[in-house]
Parts: structure tokens; sequence; C-alpha cells
């Protein structure tokens, strides 16, 4: 492991002063190495990028070395001591070994950063653990965390759970707890010892509940009869957005603009047994009020509490965000706080929060 960091200085001399400004961009590694891949079975890995310099960092493209790999990014400026991510994905199309690579251009340098994707494509898996890990008995699964993000009423999207049979005996995978606005497809229904197969999960949003976020827990049944626990859970999440297509011209001029003073959350150094909070101030800049109509968290290791949800034209509420120790270690997705808005401009907001590594040892 080793930081790759790229500096840019910018000079503007005002008064026969010196203005200096930088962005730095920052990877603990810039080799992402995804083992064994299935022939045919496209995988995805995550480079964490951190702003280490003092003034926002933006990504303006990434060129993949071959169109063999997709990328995703953090469109967003990143603050200054703030992280984002570039995703890529493999299509592992082609058996052997392979390196790919991704010409990262951002502002901290006219010259490109290079992050390195590395594996092997192979017809038969010697070690699951890689694309599949997370263990359900005798099956492993590729997540057992499936998201659809900014759904529109009547999108239906699918998603994809990779799984494997690592015992001799045929398996007929079954999901419970299906709610009504999921369909679900095994391929094949039924799986032979070391077969692998997928399970198809199509979201209906007319069928959703609710605007935001509709979060349920869903669970792979090892054996006929099988009950629910932990160990088989499958966390499915859907962001509803509301729908402004009707607005006119002269209501978009006239709509709310929500800005934040951060959007994202870091925490240092927490035990099992501390619970610590921060807050967020939001600004409406428009002329309208502003108006937050659901404000959710993924998960219990989190808890908000909103000062005003109707925010009138050039003031402010406070968001806060508590942190819980004890809940980091149970939960399988990410934390995040979720906000609705009747900003056409962000109708909705995601303020994903991290904490130290060492946070859930102490």
């Amino acid at each position: 492991m080793f930081l790759k960091k790229i500096g840019l200085w910018a000079a503007a001399w005002f008064c026969s002063c010196g203005l200096w400004a930088q962005a730095e961009f920052t990877v603990a590694s810039d080799v992402a190495n995804m083992g064994e891949l299935m022939f045919q079975m496209p995988a995805k890995v995550k480079f964490t990028v951190t702003n280490t310099g003092k003034d926002p960092l933006i990504i303006s493209h990434i060129h993949p070395s071959c169109g063999c790999a997709t990328v995703e990014w953090t469109r967003t400026p990143i603050a200054a001591g703030e992280t984002g991510e570039i995703e890529a994905e493999y299509d592992a199309k082609m058996l052997g070994v392979f390196q790919k690579d991704l010409e990262v251009y951002t502002n901290a340098s006219p010259k490109p950063v290079y992050l390195h994707l590395q594996g092997r494509v192979v017809s038969t898996l010697t070690n699951y653990e890689g694309m599949f890990p997370i263990g359900v008995g005798q099956i492993r699964l590729s997540t057992n965390n499936v998201e659809f993000d900014d759904v529109n009423k009547g999108d239906r999207p699918m998603v994809e759970i990779a799984l494997v049979n690592t015992s001799r005996k045929s398996y007929v995978p079954t999901l419970m707890h299906i709610p009504p606005y999921l369909e679900v497809k095994y391929l094949p229904e039924e799986l032979s010892g070391g077969r692998i197969g997928k399970i198809q999960l199509t979201l209906d949003s007319e069928k959703l509940y609710q605007l935001g976020l509709n979060q349920t827990s869903v669970y792979l049944a090892k054996e006929p009869g099988d009950k629910v626990s932990p160990e088989n859970e499958i966390v499915v999440s859907a962001v509803l957005l509301p729908d402004f297509s009707g607005l006119s011209a002269d209501e978009l001029a006239q709509a709310p603009q929500l800005e934040m003073s951060a959007d994202s959350l870091h925490f240092e150094k927490m035990g099992l047994l501390n619970r610590k909070s921060a807050t967020i101030t939001l600004h409406n800049t428009g002329k309208n009020p502003l108006e937050i109509r659901a404000i959710q968290v993924t998960n219990r290791s989190l808890g908000v509490s909103l000062s005003n949800r109707k925010i009138a034209a050039g003031t402010s509420a406070k968001l806060k965000i508590t942190v819980y120790g004890k809940y980091l270690k149970q939960v399988k997705n990410k934390p995040r706080v979720v906000l609705i808005t009747n900003d056409p401009q962000m109708p909705k907001v995601i303020v994903p929060i991290s904490v130290a590594e060492d946070a859930a040892r102490k």
C-alpha cells in the first residue's frame, strides 16, 4: 500500500500578494487486484479517492484502456479532506490474465493519474470467496445488499445476485418475505453441486410505498422450511424520486434551492459503547420555501433530527446526525442519510457517513 498524490498549484496575484490554490488526488493504492473472475461474469471494484488538498477536487473524466471496462465516479466536487469513489466493472469476456488501466483526469494536475485493474478470468473457480464473499450455509452470494437508486415512477430496474452451490447436493434457490414491489426469477431454478446461478430482482416502482427510501429484508432459504436469521438476510433498498416534469419555466425559476455546509461526514475513534454527533446546515438560496419531504437513514447505526422541515427563502435549518457505535458491526449496508426535497435540482440528497476502521474494534 502506498499513497499516490498529484498536486496542482495555481497562482493569482492581487495587490502584489500571492494567492495559491491546490487540490490533491490521493488513493491508498493505484492497483486493484480482482483475483479470480468467473468467465462471462462481470465484476466490480472500487477505488476510494481522498482530496488531501485545500481546494475542491473535481474528477472531470476517466478513460478505460479498453471497451472491456466501464467506469462510474463521484461527479460532484470533493471537498478538502473528503472522499469520493471510482467504480470500475470488468466484463470478464476473455479467459486468462488481464491488466487494464483507467486514465483519470482531475483539476489536481494537467497530467492524468493511472489506476490499474488486474486479475484472472477462469472457467472454474478454485476459490469462491473472491467473487462470492457472502456465505449462507453451503451457498455463497456475490452480495447481500441490493440498491435501486434514483428510481422514477414507472421504472422497472433489475439487479442480479450471483450465487454458487458449494455442496455436492442440488439446491433450489428460494427467497422468503418478498414485498409486493419485487419480482424474483431464479436462473436456473435448480443448482447442481458446484454450479453458479443468478437471482434476478426486478423492481416495480408503481408499487413502492413512499417517496424516498423504501427498504426491506428478504431471506435466502438454505433448505426447505428454513427460518430467517441475520446469516441469510439480504437488504434491499430503493429510492423513489419526486416528479417535477410538470413544472413550468416560471415555476422552476421560483423553485427553492438547497445548499449544504457539507455533503458527507467522517467520524474518528469511536468505541462500541460511544455515540458521536455532527451538524450539517441546510440553506435555502431559492425563492420559494424548501420542503424536506422525507428524512431517512439506511440502518439503525444512525439517528437524525432536523430543526425545521420547511425552510423559508434565505433561511437555514440544522440537520443533526448521530452515529451509534454499538450497531456499526451489525449492519450490512453503508450508513447513509437520505433526504427527499422539493428542489427540482436536488430532489434526492444522500449523505454518506464514514467511521474510522478501528471504531468497530474498540
